[in-house]
């Protein structure tokens, strides 16, 4: 309706509901924000339409095709009216209604659906149209229609036979009986009333059994309850009497299905909830008096009717369940959509989900729940698979990262999937059922291939498998999750997936490894909470999942998932694994996988035809050992060659700790001569080279590298090292390096540097480019104990990488809280407060500390704490520290009893000779000619290497003892008359 009416006082508005054969319900134009507009409940004038069965009654005959033909030529249509009269005793306006150029009273009398009631003498001037309704009247008499048809039995035949649901008796209806027939079919039915937006009455055809339904799956807003059913009952006298003149009498009758529903009234008036009258005139709009498919789901346990209602727009059906949700007037309940198929439930949660992001109406004062996942952006990247972790993780090696660097790796968690896990062997759980059967599919399909990856969200877990962390938990790490597509699959038989196209942005199209994994029943989908953040292509991984459960695929199958006893003979004794050597030796070349890389030379294998695994090593050729330079290249490049590949084997013998020793080929390559040609391995023939498979291309592969002084051979001088073959220790050559001593820690023990090498200044060109922001916020940058972060030094100001060694327990409070740092490429360790502190990318952080802690070799040297070891410590650092010489470090040995570098003083210890190039002497032996540091004492079981060593160095002691120098000022404080002299504590030195 318009706010005002025009000068001829006509109105214009759109028919919402028809109750009747000459009564309608028009109301205003749509208002924007969905509320209810202004409507009327009028009566077309002059006409008299045949009454709808009332509480227990019966129809008039025609009443009900007298109430279709007005509700289909007018509901949901724009219509001009003008009141003709009013009585105001019932409060009922009468009205002439056009729709667009045709009067409605007219047709309804052409087409026999209704009486004419002469004009009363009170009311003034004749309608200009009556004449016209007589005349039409007569010619439908004649004609015999509607109302008028002289059809025999016509009259009886136009009486509906309703139910007792019909009538005012809804106890009566059998809700399980007619789901059971019904279930899942589409049923016609004409809503009569809608009690709020999700709670509609509808009259089932043909049978006309009226039923309260639910919508299922959704809920909308209650409108509360009236005080009083003052305005549903009306009196049930009736009168033929033109227009009214009889109080009362010409009051439109409410139809049964109407009575019952408002038999339900209350006297208890509860206000609607907010949005609640939007939501009823949302549905009003679409669903009220018109022609719907009902879709029975289910019965809950007060046996009310739970369904889907889809109701006709243009040539399709909407799902008003849908409509709901999408515009914010509606939310997703669990009990009832549980009912529904798992495409529509996918629907319903996405279009929830949309609305809150939204914040529409009912969810105009949303606050999302806290959430561990974090959206990752533009992180997408190429490389080929390295390592199929589980069947939901794999390693893939970046192409845009130098080839072998161990840098190269990323860890990828597939977004959104959850596959059996492989158990821990550590904490003796094994794997879950289908474990094995997914990490193999995923191996024989991915391992060494091409794949786009898609990095999508990050989310932060406890250290324990599954356990979500809470924020700030120290024992929690951040894990990275993304989307992974095959760029050229095999075509394997059950490996059809729906087609995949990748996002915007994204660079080739491929299959998507989560939905290949999840269709093959292999893994499920996780179900994610609101607002956290979830795979670009959930609702492919929701479809292939609803595949392989109907398909009875996989995990989803009531099979027992394959047995397969494997022996380990990695952790079993060496006993045992000697048991096992004829069987290994049986066929000349095993067919094995490889499980793990252990180091560069030693891997462990599967063996399936002897269903063992093993520890395997190759005979004759060794790299270097963990934390030794070059260790982690010889790693990488063997975990991209031969990791989790088919490979063939030759096993000659096993050593005493069970390990097994022998050749190794992938592709009828022999893999030790990669390492050996790479220079990042020693061949070691004390083994016994006629033994060796390959011998004379291992020889050769190793002298290539010698020539070109690769990786481990870069210091090699031709004609220093002594032949491999005369198996003495003298065999060995020394790793000498050139360095930079930053750090004194005593006089004996000190942190070098290298000085040159590659990986130096690309630490420094990393944090060179480092773009530092301002302080953190308090509570997004909380550094724990071990992390490694940058922290500004006190003395130059400048910003270096440092290892948390002590910080305050709990949250950071105060930017003056105070962290003790390890600078790990210097050495030194101070406390600084967390002002100067940053978080830092892990690009950098992962590069291991350039710091290397040392002993001096061969010597005892006093702690601070004894005599002369603040002169000591003095000398070294005036001859390193503040000193502008080349020097060199001799590695002697190596102790690794320290463990991992965890602050200042710890990790393994280099013992060095400490060489001055320019002055040509060592500072070792510098100090014992000082009398600053004294031999180590001699031992039966040492090497002729050592005891060479100790007796060329005698010489610098017995100077200094023969000049009383420092610490011999008093003799020889190693005699038995002397020996009290000395501090009780034992000088500091070797470990």
């Amino acid at each position: 309706m318009t706010a005002a009416a025009a000068p001829s006082g006509w109105y214009k508005g759109r028919v919402k509901a028809v109750p009747s054969g000459d009564s309608m319900v028009i109301m205003a134009a749509q208002k924007a924000d969905l509320s209810p507009p202004p409507e009327k409940t009028i009566t077309l004038s002059y006409i008299i339409a045949p009454r709808l069965a009332r509480r227990g009654g019966i129809d008039e005959p025609f009443a009900w095709d007298s109430r279709e033909y007005l509700r289909k030529l007018c509901i949901g249509k724009e219509v001009s009216f003008r009141a003709d009269y009013t009585v105001s005793s019932i409060g009922r306006e009468f009205c002439s209604v056009f729709l667009q150029d045709k009067n409605v009273t007219s047709m309804v009398v052409a087409e026999g659906w209704a009486k004419v009631r002469e004009q009363g003498q009170q009311k003034g001037e004749a309608s200009p149209f009556l004449a016209e309704f007589l005349r039409l009247e007569e010619q439908a008499k004649q004609q015999g229609l509607g109302r008028w048809s002289k059809l025999p039995g016509a009259s009886e035949a136009s009486i509906r036979k309703l139910p007792p649901s019909a009538v005012g008796d809804p106890s009566n209806l059998d809700a399980m009986g007619l789901l059971a027939a019904n279930k899942g079919r589409p049923m016609q039915g004409i809503v009569e009333q809608v009690r709020d937006g999700s709670t509609v009455r509808v009259y089932l055809l043909p049978e006309f059994q009226f039923v309260q339904v639910f919508v299922a799956g959704i809920q909308s807003p209650s409108m509360g309850r009236r005080g009083v059913a003052d305005s549903v009952f009306e009196p049930e006298t009736s009168s033929d009497e033109p227009n009214g003149e009889v109080s009362a009498k010409i009051r439109v009758p409410l139809t049964s299905a109407q009575r019952v529903a408002a038999s339900s009234a209350s006297s208890t008036e509860i206000a609607p909830d907010p949005f609640g009258k939007e939501a009823k005139h949302f549905t009003e709009t679409r669903v009220l008096n018109r022609d719907v498919r009902i879709v029975l789901e289910g019965v809950d346990k007060y046996s009310n009717l739970i369904g889907s209602v889809y109701y006709p727009d243009g040539d399709s059906a909407k799902d008003l369940a849908l409509e709901l949700v999408q515009n914010g007037l509606a939310k997703f309940v669990d009990w009832s959509a549980n009912m529904m198929e798992e495409d529509a439930k996918r629907r319903l949660k996405s279009a929830e989900l949309q609305a809150k992001k939204e914040r529409l109406r009912i969810w105009t004062n949303y606050v999302p729940p806290a959430t561990n996942s974090k959206a990752i952006h533009d992180q997408n990247f190429t490389g080929k698979v390295v390592e199929v972790v589980s069947g939901d993780c794999i390693i893939v090696a970046d192409d845009a990262v130098p080839y072998g660097s161990p840098l190269a790796e990323r860890r990828v968690n597939l977004s959104s999937i959850r596959c059996p896990r492989m158990g821990n062997p550590r904490r003796d759980e094994k794997p879950a059922p289908y474990a094995r059967e997914v990490k193999e599919f995923l191996r024989t399909r991915l391992i060494g291939r091409q794949v786009n990856v898609s990095m999508e969200y990050s989310r932060k877990v406890g250290m324990a498998d599954g356990v979500v962390a809470t924020a700030g938990a120290a024992d929690s790490r951040i894990m990275d999750f993304g989307s992974v597509f095959l760029v050229s699959p095999s075509n394997v038989e059950g490996d059809v997936v729906s087609s995949t196209l990748p996002t915007a942005g994204s660079q080739q199209a491929g299959v998507n490894i989560a939905e290949l994994l999840v269709g093959r029943g292999f893994g499920t989908v996780v179900k994610h909470r609101d607002f956290e953040e979830r795979s670009n292509y959930y609702d492919a991984l929701l479809a292939a999942e609803s595949r392989a459960i109907a398909g009875k695929k996989g995990i989803h199958s009531a099979k027992d998932s394959p047995v397969m006893h494997i022996t380990d003979l990695v952790t079993a004794s060496a006993k045992k694994a000697k048991d096992f050597l004829p069987f290994l030796q049986r066929s000349r070349r095993l067919p094995a996988i490889v499980e793990y890389v252990l180091s560069g030379h030693r891997f462990k294998l599967l063996i399936s035809k002897e269903t063992c695994s093993i520890a395997f090593s190759f005979s004759g050729v060794r790299c270097p050992g963990r934390d030794e330079p070059y260790s982690d290249e010889a790693i990488a490049l063997m975990r991209r060659k031969i990791l989790q590949r088919d490979v063939e084997i030759e096993v000659e013998t096993v050593d005493r700790t069970g390990t097994f020793l022998g050749s190794l080929w992938e592709s009828k390559t022999n893999m030790a001569v990669v390492l050996l040609e790479a220079g990042l391995a020693k061949l070691q023939t004390t083994f016994g080279a006629d033994r060796m498979a390959d011998a004379h291309l291992l020889a050769k592969a190793e002298q290539s590298a010698k020539q070109q002084k690769l990786k481990i051979w870069e210091n090699y001088v031709e004609g220093q090292e002594i032949a491999n073959a005369s198996g003495t220790e003298n065999s060995r050559q020394k790793e000498v390096l050139q360095v930079a001593v930053t750090e004194i820690l005593d006089g004996g023990r000190f942190y070098i540097q290298p000085v040159g090498e590659q990986k130096v200044a690309s630490i420094e060109q990393q944090l060179a480019s480092l773009n530092l922001q301002e302080t953190p916020l308090i509570g997004a940058f909380n550094p724990r104990k071990g992390d490694i972060v940058l922290a500004q030094f006190t003395a130059d100001n400048s910003w270096n990488r440092a290892m948390i060694v002590n910080a305050r327990r709990g949250a950071v409070q105060s930017p003056k809280d105070e962290f003790e740092v390890f600078y790990i490429d210097y050495g030194n360790q101070e406390v600084v407060p967390y002002d100067r502190l940053r978080p830092l990318d892990p690009s950098v952080s992962s590069m291991p500390g350039l710091a290397q802690l040392c002993s001096l070799a061969y010597i005892k040297v006093p702690s601070l704490e004894e005599d002369f070891g603040q002169e000591a410590a003095e000398y070294l650092s005036e001859h390193t520290l503040n000193s502008s010489r080349e020097l060199r470090v001799m590695i002697e040995e190596r102790d690794t009893s320290g463990g991992k570098a965890k602050g200042q003083g710890t990790g393994t210890v280099l013992i060095v000779t400490l060489v001055d190039v320019e002055a040509g002497t060592s500072i070792n032996a510098a100090m014992l000619k000082e009398g600053l540091a004294r031999l180590e004492r001699k031992k039966r079981r040492d090497s002729r290497e050592r005891q060479s060593a100790l007796d060329n160095l005698e010489e610098f002691q017995e100077e200094a003892k023969s000049k009383r120098l420092n610490m011999w000022q008093y003799g020889d404080i190693q005699s038995d008359d002397e020996e009290s002299t000395m501090p009780v504590k034992n000088a500091g030195g070797r470990r």
